[in-house]
């Protein structure tokens, strides 16, 4: 292996069975002794059903081994340059979900797989197989494999060079050689999550915003919520969450101080019409965490034990700016800030970006517009919406029992006992505000704000009335960019007439929960990587669903 990956910018494998991960972890040892390793280590791995996590033999693994449902979940190691997609499921829908050229592959199954396997290979693509009978060597042979014709405790060898042009269904995935120069636009989660990920696979980002500094948007809210959706069918739009939370989970562990720019403390989700049923085969043993509160969770909140909710144990409370900060620091990044790009224009074979002057800002071979509401000003085919949300915070009044240390979401989130220097936070909102871009605060947001509260968490309600009163509470407002179908959106702008040219925006009130996930399918598309998620889910996302 050492010979085949040296100085590669990545290697991908695909292995039909995980089993107890020791090919994956014997590889992963392979990758770290070796000083000529590729930059990353993709490998997606199928098992039929996880074992349990007393079964691996690496703590690291270990881990990050939780909430495994039948699906596609990304595993994050070594700051992100070793990544394992593990796919639980049947072998053959699995196959199906998702498609890539492997380097290798480690096949275990029946002859039958073997031409959906084949569908991962590209010329030189070298596998192993522990099963060898005559009926899988024949398949390999009839697919174009040259199998070596010994037979050993090694397993079965094969080679992919068909004695023909391999033609394909679909268009290959793009695939960048190198990476370059990319100007990222927009500072906030979206642009500061993108250009982390570009800058681990090589690439030289600039970040532009128009602002003083980062997170100056809807992104600098002085504490978000990161929590899953989950709805009875298990909708489009809980799997995407669920995937978003798995991604942002690992980027908090890996960047920032728990109990000071965030804390994982788990949420109750309040149900004002009374329906905490889950999707079918749910339990609470799981694999599932997400399930109805208890009385012990409900009390613990301050809430009657009749409360309808669900505890979603893998929620936290987050200062983005920290994340957004932490993102911005990564080597190979360097942002430029009160630099309003105004146009695009080709520049050789990239884009030379623009004020409204039609001075120079900035040089690149690739750009992402991820600046939020702003977008529009270079995207305004996307149907972008803005959002407007205030929010109410404050100090919390000392010794003050009334309020949860758990966050308390619903019809909007109560989050309280934020560490900070000058007396720990609360705060309560939002308002959602459709195509309205003031950033004033409103007495009557204030209003509606209030009236939230007191149905999500009346004890509260109460606990904060006096800072009301006194004008101890403040105000923020921020603007949240949204699509039509109120999903991200991330793909090419325009293919044909502006090449090169992405968009990554149109997180709502996700960002925390989208832009990491976001910036990973990015920079898999751009570098013909495994993706993090099923394709159908991924082109949920991607602009060409417009």
């Amino acid at each position: 292996m050492p010979e085949a990956w040296a100085h590669l910018p990545q290697w991908r494998v695909l292995d039909t069975d995980f089993g107890s991960g020791l090919h994956f972890l014997t590889l992963w040892r392979a990758w770290r002794a070796d000083p000529q390793r590729p930059r990353l280590l993709h490998v997606v791995a199928i098992t039929p059903q996880a074992v349990p996590a007393e079964a691996l033999s690496s703590p690291e693994l270990a881990a990050q081994w939780h909430a495994l449902l039948p699906g596609f979940h990304r595993l994050s190691f070594d700051d992100g340059r070793v990544l394992l997609t593990l796919c639980v499921g049947a072998l053959e829908p699995m196959l199906r979900a998702q498609r890539f050229e492997a380097d290798a592959i480690v096949f275990s199954g029946p002859a039958e797989a073997v031409k959906l396997v084949a569908r991962y290979a590209r010329r030189g693509t070298h596998l192993t197989s522990t099963t060898d009978t005559q009926a899988v060597r024949d398949a390999l042979a009839q697919l174009g494999f040259q199998v070596d014709a010994t037979q050993g405790s090694g397993g079965l060898r094969a080679v992919f060079d068909p004695a023909w042009d391999v033609r394909r269904r679909e268009p290959p995935p793009e695939h960048l050689d190198a990476p370059g120069r990319c100007a990222v636009i927009g500072a906030g989660l979206a642009g500061a999550a993108v250009a982390s990920s570009l800058a681990r696979r090589g690439w030289q980002v600039t970040v532009l915003d128009a602002a003083d500094g980062p997170a100056a948007g809807a992104s600098g809210l002085p504490v978000g919520m990161l929590a899953p959706h989950v709805s009875s069918d298990d909708a489009l739009l809980s799997r995407l969450t669920r995937a978003g939370i798995r991604a942002t989970w690992t980027e908090l562990e890996r960047l920032l101080e728990a109990g000071r720019d965030w804390r994982p403390t788990g949420a109750l989700e309040r149900r004002p019409d009374g329906d905490v049923r889950v999707p079918p085969g749910w339990s609470a043993q799981g694999p599932n965490e997400s399930w109805p509160a208890t009385g012990a969770q409900l009390a613990s909140a301050g809430l009657p034990a009749h409360t309808a909710a669900l505890w979603h144990p893998r929620a936290a409370w987050v200062r983005p700016r920290a994340l957004i900060g932490a993102w911005l620091q990564q080597p190979g990044i360097s942002l430029r800030t009160g630099a309003r790009v105004a146009s695009l224009e080709r520049s050789g074979g990239g884009w030379r970006l623009q004020d409204a002057a039609g001075a120079t800002l900035a040089e690149a071979d690739r750009v992402v517009i991820a600046g939020g509401v702003d977008s529009a000003v270079l995207a305004s085919a996307l149907p972008l919406q803005p959002v407007r949300g205030q929010l109410e915070w404050g100090r919390v009044p000392l010794a003050d029992a009334a309020l949860p240390v758990t966050p308390v979401n619903g019809d909007g989130h109560l989050i309280a006992h934020v560490p900070d220097a000058d007396g720990a936070l609360w705060l309560t909102g939002a308002t959602f505000d459709r195509d309205s871009r003031d950033t004033a605060p409103t007495a009557d947001g204030t209003m509606a704000n209030r009236e939230r509260l007191a149905r999500l968490h009346p004890g509260a309600a109460a606990a904060l009335a006096p800072a009301f009163a006194d004008g101890d509470a403040r105000r923020w407002v921020g603007v949240r960019c949204a699509s039509g179908d109120r999903r991200p959106l991330v793909g090419p702008l325009d293919a044909a007439a502006m090449p090169g040219v992405w968009v990554c925006t149109a997180m709502g009130s996700r960002g925390l929960s989208f832009a990491a996930l976001c910036a990973e399918l990015l920079a898999a598309h751009w570098h013909g990587e495994p993706l993090s998620l099923p394709a159908t889910l991924a082109k949920a996302l991607n602009t060409a669903r417009l």
